[in-house]
């Protein structure tokens, strides 16, 4: 590549003079042959974008004070070198706007954001709340249903044995009502103390198995027909008979931790000297088996279920 002629000294200070940096000034005489200066300027305006524009020519300068021409500026000249500052100082100004608006559009994107956070938690902890009291609300009124079978089973034995509603004795009523009163809540308070514990049970197994969901639901519903088939058929022995060293039981419910326990709190027993679990037909209590469903299909269809257990 040649090397280019040195830069006129004079042109460069007119062009100075007119308010152009030093090395824009340097690279247009440059560029545009040394020797006029509306030259320069023409190409000042043509390549004012350039990013190296302002950078000085990688040239060896040569001022030289003689002037191959003499020179003129021109009111052409200056309105140029006016229109190219005005339009310097309008990019800056855009420049500066557009980054303003760019910091006011990230700052509302954020807030938004922000708020969208706040109101997904806020009804994560609403939807937990409902949870929690269906919970409650369920587990309160199959302590009413307990309670309301156990009151039906009297009635029921008593009319089968002809003791009927029989008139309180005004001598004996004193101590035989608060008497009665107390075998009552006594009865009550076991069934609801069962009914927690069978809750523990299938908590534990939801709990202690929560990384294989499938297996989980699996358990519960195979407890569920094992409750049910119970529950439909009172007198159907083979529904009362558990075979424990079944490999599909084992490994559906056996292998669990809570399922054997839930099974005997549903009355369930271990036969001496057999793997089979029995449940005598002397020994059936339906409102415990309904109170074991209730529960299997609270575990099973509430997501929720258990959520509140501790370790």
């Amino acid at each position: 590549m040649a090397i280019p002629e040195a830069i006129n000294q004079k042109l460069i200070k007119e062009l100075e003079a007119m308010g152009f940096p030093l090395a824009r000034a340097a690279r247009a005489l440059h560029s545009s042959g040394n020797n006029n200066i509306e030259a320069a300027i023409d190409w000042i305006i043509h390549h004012e974008k350039d990013p190296d524009i302002d950078e000085m020519p990688r040239v060896s300068i040569e001022l030289d004070v003689r002037s191959p021409e003499p020179l003129f500026i021109t009111e052409e000249m200056i309105t140029k070198a006016q229109q190219l500052r005005d339009c310097a100082r309008k990019s800056t100004l855009e420049e500066k706007n557009s980054r303003r608006e760019r910091e006011k559009e990230r700052i509302r994107e954020g807030k938004e954001l922000l708020e969208a956070k706040r109101t997904a938690e806020e009804n994560e902890r609403k939807r937990f709340l409902a949870s929690r009291k269906a919970d409650k609300d369920e587990e309160k009124r199959a302590r009413e249903r307990i309670l309301q079978k156990l009151e039906n089973d009297k009635l029921e034995m008593r009319h089968r044995f002809g003791l009927g509603m029989s008139p309180i004795n005004p001598k004996t009523s004193r101590h035989t009502l608060p008497l009665a009163e107390e075998n009552k809540s006594n009865m009550a308070a076991y069934s609801v103390a069962k009914a927690e514990k069978m809750q523990e049970c299938l908590r534990s197994i939801k709990h202690k198995h929560k990384a294989d969901q499938a297996r989980v639901t699996r358990a519960l519903e195979t407890l569920l027909i094992y409750i049910g088939n119970v529950a439909r058929n009172p007198d159907v022995e083979k529904f009362r008979r558990i075979r424990i060293s079944n490999p599909a039981f084992q490994e559906r419910v056996g292998a669990l931790e809570g399922g054997m326990e839930f099974l005997q709190l549903c009355g369930f027993e271990m036969t001496e000297g057999t793997d089979f679990l029995y449940l005598p037909r002397d020994k059936m209590d339906m409102a415990v088996l309904h109170s074991a469903g209730i529960q299997l299909k609270s575990a099973v269809t509430n997501p929720y279920f258990g959520l509140l257990s501790h370790e």
